[in-house]
């Protein structure tokens, strides 16, 4: 599968992502540090990866334009460390398959997966 890590992510996501045979790349390195939630989803829509983020605004937008994609993963429910938020990717990636993944808004916290199949 293929990642966008928003910048609230910890860019060690993207090794570890890498380390399990997915094609990841972090926002910063992307030249899109300074871009917009809309310009984040735009890119990734255009490159076909799934955005992972902690911003709460994405599933509003996706929603306000009623669109099939760009997947999307959101870490809720706290701040988390570098290490809590790879073992939240991983508890997403050992429960999902890709379909569901590019398909759908998947929320993630300490306790739970809920995922929104998409257009909301």
């Amino acid at each position: 599968m293929k990642f966008l890590i928003d910048m609230p992510v910890t860019p060690e996501a993207v090794a570890f992502l890498t380390s399990k045979g997915h094609d990841a790349v972090h926002a910063y390195s992307a030249g899109l540090a300074t871009a917009t939630d809309s310009e984040i989803l735009a890119v990734a829509r255009r490159d076909g990866r799934i955005v992972i983020t902690a911003d709460l605004d994405y599933p509003r937008l996706l929603a306000a334009h009623q669109t099939a994609g760009p997947g999307l993963v959101l870490l809720r429910g706290g701040s988390y460390s570098d290490r809590e938020m790879r073992s939240l990717i991983d508890r997403v990636l050992n429960q999902s398959d890709e379909a569901s993944l590019t398909s759908s808004i998947t929320v993630v916290d300490q306790k739970r997966i809920r995922r929104r199949r998409m257009p909301l």
